[in-house]
């Protein structure tokens, strides 16, 4: 298994460069936290347009709370959210988040929890895995978890700060230890490297248009 152990003037030095390429960026697009909770289930192996849609669905139904998506029923819960795909398994995954925080009072007492104890708690959900729980830590809950995605994973790769060989558990301590506990940084670093892998580093990379282009050793 492979260490990452990146400076923090390492991992600063990205984030600046994305920062210059693409400007401040406002993520994760929500009027509530517990919008947060619900798109951080939605946009399991889906993007993020289909996980707008079935928020749409669920805003214009107006289940959009957490007493409402308990009393539905589950066939029209899978009707509403069908855009997002998988649509069967996100209902009971999302039954059981929000099943979860009720017994939470909502998501007041995760607020009140030290940190590595709400991590545990969202952990212990069926269906909730590291990267669903540090995005709902970190954007609904401003806890300063850093959130590592396939983006990030295959950032760090090309520009040779990890090998690919690294768990998620690995790549978040790293991060967390080499930058200060910052949620706003947190979320803009998160932030910052979604567009940049919308932009230039996506599957089949665009090189000529990537801020990193000189020092990114291009591994597709």
């Amino acid at each position: 298994m492979s260490a990452f152990s990146p400076t923090r003037r390492q991992l600063l030095d990205v984030y600046q460069g994305m920062l210059a390429a693409y400007g401040p960026q406002q993520w994760w697009p929500a009027d509530s936290a517990f919008e947060v909770a619900v798109g951080a289930v939605l946009t399991q192996n889906t993007n993020w347009s289909n996980v707008e849609r079935a928020i749409a669905n669920l805003r214009q139904a107006d289940v959009l709370t957490l007493p409402a998506i308990r009393r539905l029923p589950k066939d029209q819960l899978a009707q509403l959210i069908r855009p997002a795909g998988y649509y069967n398994l996100k209902t009971e995954r999302l039954l059981q988040l929000c099943d979860y925080l009720a017994s939470c009072q909502d998501l007041d007492e995760l607020r009140e929890l030290p940190l590595d104890e709400a991590r545990s708690g969202l952990l212990s959900v069926w269906g909730i895995g590291p990267e669903t729980a540090d995005d709902i830590l970190l954007y609904a809950l401003d806890r300063p978890v850093f959130v590592i995605d396939a983006y990030t994973r295959r950032l760090l790769v090309r520009i040779g700060l990890a090998s690919g060989g690294e768990d998620y558990e690995q790549l978040r301590r790293g991060f967390e230890r080499a930058l200060p506990p910052d949620v706003a940084l947190f979320k803009q670093y998160h932030a910052l490297v979604v567009e940049h892998a919308k932009f230039a580093c996506r599957k089949t990379p665009v090189c000529e248009s990537c801020c990193f282009h000189d020092g990114c050793l291009k591994v597709i």
